[in-house]
């Protein structure tokens, strides 16, 4: 067996590098709203933000928690689409915008979900919330559990509307993560959002997301106002195969948050992409066992590796392997190894597990000893 040469190695270019300069990326947007943030919901790439971590009042966007813990307890079967719900006293009085459901009628879970998602009714929210938990207060409790398993670390919910209440806020990031999360989990019910109307009880609503009318690709997600909260708007939009998530809140009339979403979907769209560079399963790379069965080790990464980028900087890309400088059996498939690395500018944009492809068993006495007698005789120990 011979040793390679000491890691960690260079792998090399993705391309030959660019001979010409590199495009200049202008500045991001500026954004009239208290916080904003502009994300890759595949990658996790900020793009632009401001204030994205600072805690404020999320307005209806509360309902995007709502409508997640639906979809959980959905696609975990203890509730159905079909399911009628009794409207309590408590959910028909609930005020601000409304879905218009009559105390003591029974809707179905599907109509008041899209009456949550579509109308942003404060009515439909409290009923589902009374549904699934009981009441809305512990409904809320749900909703503080799944932001923390989220990683939701500036968010707290004290009801399931978004009503004014206090101790009731989150922040940018946690909504762009929380985004995220309901479009990889719960795809289907995610389409509800791009939804641009919904009749209920002879009242026809449209979505109060006008994006979905403005802009291309838009497919959610949620608008939000209240006095303390100002006006708010998450959004979500795909473009060749590129999925942003932005949020803009506290932005001072509905006017204004559609402007400042536009724009920065627009910057994010015209000046980045994102590339799909390896693909679980294939073998990136081969290295030496010692003490095995088997003599070398097909390594790769056991997700897909995605990198957001500026345009046009692709051909500037590089990737690094790093790997111990002695793998020895055992060797479980799946078992992390080193990291793949990914460069632009000697700046790292991402990092990935480089895991074993398939186990590798100890080998016999015999075989181990002869491997630390080529080791020996190789100034490994010394």
């Amino acid at each position: 067996m011979s040793l390679r040469s000491p890691f960690p190695l260079l792998l090399g270019l993705l391309c030959s590098a660019s001979t010409l300069a590199a495009p200049v990326l202008p500045p991001p947007p500026s954004i009239a709203g208290t916080s904003f943030l502009l994300m890759d919901a595949d990658t996790g790439k900020v793009i632009a933000e401001r204030n994205s971590h600072e805690p404020m009042p999320p307005a209806s966007l509360t309902k995007v928690m709502t409508g997640f813990i639906v979809a959980g307890e959905l696609e975990a079967g203890r509730i159905t689409l079909l399911d009628e719900v009794l409207v309590s006293v408590n959910a028909w009085r609930t005020g601000g915008s409304r879905m218009f459901i009559q105390e003591g009628t029974k809707v179905t879970v599907e109509d008041l979900l899209k009456g949550v998602i579509i109308q942003s009714g404060n009515d439909a929210s409290v009923a589902l919330a009374e549904y699934i938990a009981g009441s809305e207060s512990a409904f809320a409790e749900m909703m503080n559990q799944q932001a923390e398993a989220l990683g939701l670390f500036n968010t707290q919910f004290r009801n399931a509307t978004g009503l004014p209440a206090e101790g009731h806020y989150t922040s940018a990031w946690d909504l762009a993560l929380l985004t995220q999360a309901y479009i990889r989990q719960f795809p289907e019910n995610y389409a509800i959002y791009a939804e641009k109307s919904f009749t209920y009880n002879d009242i026809e609503q449209p979505n109060r997301n006008r994006l979905l009318w403005r802009n291309r690709g838009v497919d959610g997600v949620k608008t939000g106002y209240t006095a303390a909260a100002g006006y708010c708007l998450l959004a979500s939009a795909v473009r060749d195969g590129m999925r942003l998530i932005s949020v803009v809140m506290g932005a001072d009339s509905d006017a204004t948050r559609v402007q400042e979403s536009q724009e920065l979907l627009s910057y994010g769209f015209r000046f980045y992409e994102t590339k799909r560079l390896y693909e679980a399963g294939p073998p990136l790379k081969t290295a030496e066992v010692w003490y095995g069965e088997a003599d070398t080790l097909d390594l790769g990464v056991s997700a897909p590796v995605l990198v957001t980028i500026p345009r046009g900087r692709y051909e500037d890309v590089a990737v690094e392997l790093t790997l111990p400088e002695l793998l020895e059996a055992p060797v479980e498939a799946g078992a992390e190894l080193g990291q793949l690395r990914i460069l632009l500018d000697d700046e790292e944009v991402r990092v990935a597990p480089l895991v074993a492809l398939a186990s590798v068993a100890e080998a016999d006495a015999l075989a181990r000893f002869w491997d630390f007698l080529s080791l020996l005789f190789k100034g490994w120990f010394g």
